[in-house]
Parts: C-alpha cells; sequence; structure tokens
C-alpha cells in the first residue's frame, strides 16, 4: 500500500470535467469507508485515473492519497490508458463519449497503431521493435462496445461541432442524445467544407510565403468558421426548444386542473376593459388601435400572431424583436397582401403556415419534427426565440394558447381581442388552470 502527498499529484488540462454530484457521493462514501479504489498515476506521479476521488480526498481535508504506479513509456501511451480507464467506467454523456473516440483515434494514429482505409493491418512493415498490428476502425468500435456506424458518427460529432458550441452543449440534456447531437454537428456542412478549403490554400501559400494570399485565405477561413458557429448555435436552440416544447405540451396533457374554492368570477368582459391575471393582461378592444398599442411593453421579445381577423398589425415588428404569423389555408392571401414587415424565413407545420418577421437578421433552423398543431407551435416558438420572464404579445386570444403556454412557460402574456367571448373564454380557461381569480382594472400599465 503506497500513499502520496495529494499535493504532488500532476493533474494534465485535458482531463474531463468534474461531475459534482459524483464528487459529493464520493465524499460521503469516503468519510464511512475510506477510500476503496487508489487513484492510478504514470511514473511521473500524474494523474492517470481518479480526478473525482482525488478531488473528494481533497475537499475532505486529507492530505495523502493511496496510489498505484502503471510505467507508460511516453505522455501519448499514459493518455491512452487514461482515455480506455474512463470509457471502461462507462459513466460518460454521449458528446464526452465521442470526444474520447476521437481522441483515442488521433493518438492510436500518431504512434502508428491506427490502420488507415484500405490498408492491411497485418502487411504493414513496421521498424525492427516488435508491436501489435494497427487497429481498424471495426476493432476499435468493438473495444468501444458499439457498432462501426455509431463509433463513425460519434467521432463525427466530436470533430464538427464547434469548440463553442461544445461548451455550451456540456452539462445540458442535449449532451445526452446521439441523434440531437448529430443533426447539431451536420449543421452548416458547407460552410464547414469552405472553410476546410480556404485553411487548406492558407497553408499552401504560407509554404509558397504568399503574405497576401495566405492572409486572404485565412479571412475567409474565419469568416466561414463563425458563420459554421451560428448555424450550430441556433441548430441547438431550435432542438432544445423541441424538446422543451414537447415536454410542455405533455405536461399540460397530464397534469390536473386545479379548483379554486370560491366560485371563479364569471368574466363577462365589455369593450374597454382591461384584466390582470396574475402577472399577465387582457385588454378586450380593437388591438390595432392605439389604447391597446399603449399597454404594450417597448422591448417584448417575441408577438405571435394567431390569424383570424383582417391585418392592421405591422405595429408589431417595433414592439417586439420577433414577430411570428400563424394561419391557415384562407388567410394567408389578405395576410400577405397587407403586411410590410420584415420578412425573414417561412415553415408548413402539418395545417399551418407560420412566417417570421424581424428587423434584424435570423438564421432559419431546420423544420421543426413532432411540432403540430397551434400549442405545441406557440410552444416550440416560446421556447426558440425566449426567457423566463420575457414579454410575449399576442393581438388574437384564439383559444388562448398564448396566454397559458406563457403561464406554463413563466412568461408575460399582454393580450387583446375585440370579441368578448374570447377574451371570457380565455379568462375563464387561465383561471381554471390556475386555480386564481382574475381582476378587472382600467388604466393599467399606462
Amino acid at each position: 500500500m503506497s500513499f502520496i502527498a495529494i499535493d504532488r499529484v500532476s493533474i494534465q488540462p485535458n482531463r474531463r470535467p468534474l461531475n459534482d454530484q459524483k464528487v459529493a457521493e464520493l465524499m460521503q462514501s469516503i468519510k464511512a469507508n475510506g477510500l476503496l479504489n487508489p487513484i492510478t498515476l504514470d511514473q511521473n506521479f500524474n494523474l492517470v485515473a481518479g480526478l473525482h476521488r482525488l478531488t473528494a480526498c481533497k475537499l475532505l481535508g486529507l492530505e495523502q492519497i493511496e496510489y498505484r504506479i502503471i510505467a507508460y513509456q511516453d505522455v501519448d501511451h499514459a493518455r491512452l490508458a487514461e482515455i480506455d480507464e474512463n470509457l471502461i467506467r462507462n459513466e460518460l454523456e454521449a458528446l464526452e463519449r465521442a470526444e474520447l473516440w476521437l481522441e483515442r483515434d488521433q493518438i492510436l494514429e500518431r504512434i502508428g497503431l491506427r490502420a488507415q482505409s484500405g490498408e492491411n493491418q497485418y502487411t504493414k512493415k513496421g521498424g525492427e521493435s516488435i508491436s501489435p498490428p494497427p487497429k481498424t476502425t471495426v476493432q476499435l468500435a468493438q473495444e468501444a462496445g458499439y457498432n462501426k456506424r455509431t463509433y463513425q458518427l460519434g467521432k463525427q460529432i466530436a470533430k464538427n461541432i464547434d469548440p463553442e458550441v461544445k461548451e455550451v452543449i456540456k452539462k445540458t440534456p442535449i449532451a445526452k442524445s446521439h441523434s440531437t447531437l448529430l443533426k447539431i454537428a451536420r449543421a452548416g456542412s458547407k460552410e464547414r467544407e469552405q472553410a476546410e478549403q480556404a485553411e487548406q490554400k492558407a497553408q499552401e501559400a504560407k509554404h509558397q510565403q504568399k503574405q497576401e494570399e495566405m492572409e486572404t485565405q485565412a479571412k475567409l477561413a474565419a469568416e466561414a468558421r463563425t458563420k459554421l458557429k451560428e448555424k450550430q448555435l441556433i441548430a441547438l436552440q431550435s432542438s432544445t426548444a423541441q424538446k422543451q416544447a414537447k415536454q410542455s405540451i405533455r405536461s399540460a396533457r397530464t397534469q390536473v386542473e386545479k379548483k379554486i374554492n370560491t366560485t371563479p368570477i364569471l368574466p363577462g368582459a365589455e369593450l374597454g376593459d382591461e384584466w390582470i391575471l396574475g402577472r399577465h393582461l387582457i385588454y378586450c378592444g380593437d388591438t390595432a388601435e392605439d389604447k391597446f398599442i399603449g399597454l404594450l411593453p417597448s422591448n417584448a421579445a417575441l408577438a405571435i400572431a394567431t390569424l383570424s381577423f383582417e391585418w392592421n398589425h405591422d405595429y408589431l415588428i417595433d414592439e417586439a424583436h420577433i414577430v411570428a404569423v400563424l394561419a391557415r389555408e384562407g388567410h394567408i392571401q389578405d395576410f400577405c397582401a397587407r403586411h410590410r414587415m420584415p420578412f425573414r424565413f417561412e415553415w408548413v407545420l402539418g395545417e399551418l403556415y407560420v412566417g417570421i418577421y424581424s428587423q434584424d437578421p435570423i438564421l432559419k433552423p431546420e423544420k421543426p419534427v413532432g411540432i403540430e398543431g397551434v400549442e405545441g407551435i406557440v410552444a416550440y416558438l416560446i421556447s426558440l426565440y425566449t426567457k423566463h420572464d420575457n414579454f410575449i404579445l399576442t393581438p388574437s386570444l384564439g383559444h388562448a394558447e398564448v396566454l397559458i403556454a406563457c403561464e406554463r412557460m413563466g412568461r408575460i402574456c399582454f393580450a387583446g381581442d375585440k370579441a368578448t367571448e374570447n377574451v371570457d373564454r380565455a379568462i375563464a380557461r387561465w383561471q381554471k388552470w390556475t386555480g386564481q381569480e382574475a381582476k378587472k382594472e382600467k388604466h393599467c400599465y399606462t
């Protein structure tokens, strides 16, 4: 049994990130039972395996830790052992695992133990020393416990996702989803190809000592990489929004609506009324008129209009960063003829046309999958373009889809409708959903 002072252990900078929960669990275990498994070091006291155990002991105030030494011929072999240790423990998220697969592949290639495509691993000539034959992709996949295709796609994820995008993904649910990570990795494939071509030309110009050409190609490569990162970020945001929207709809369908002890107010809305519903406001009246516009906050993140009325609402583009218009067949032509808002992109989701408008350029995400119906699309748009406590505007209530989604997702809704029956229905639905009473007020938010 060998012990070493904790402060003598060297930790290399490319370690996988710590899992705080795992460290806390290890601290409890070490307190109760002591350290059951020693950490692994190389001959230079560099940590090979056991970062969580080492951290737990350090946080417990221990000065020494039990260790075992495995001698490696160089840094690459030591790192391979560390990677294998992490892969064997099988506590990795999909993104972490993919990064380790790629790094392991690169190290094996560097030390001559990675078979190249089309190469016979058993007839390749080596040096005088005897070494194992290079490993094929199939062998590496089998060692990892996966098939060849999954292994190759995993390396594609690790190689193609921008480093900054990876940092955003880490410690989120997306990091666990192989299929979503692959979708993000494939976003911006055109820009990736442009960047790689420009980078290759820049290297050629450097070797030929063509300074101006090298700088031009380097600039083109940097621009393409920036666009690639932007497209991958919007793919990440869209995937996250789809996940949140589906969860929101599922929770809405399973939630038992609350009952209030007293009889809820029967709205009986009249034109000109302003109703306060918790943090939300509903105006009963023409939402194209100045009175409603004067009630709106000037910094709304999103406006969602479900078309069932004559369009006179271009003002929304000045009140919200993004305007989303949902229309069914029969309303699209009139809307397109009337509006003058800056168009960005459109989708057709099921039976609904969705148009996105903004003063600022917006990248178009891939068409969302499995998101249909007004409630699903509203939840997706809110997840994609807003954050908690953001303002959302809607100039028509419909069946209160936007209002209820805002209540459910922690946003603040400013809504209006000149049809009193729509206002009554929205208030009644909100009261039933929340178990709270709406309050009728006048001259609020002025």
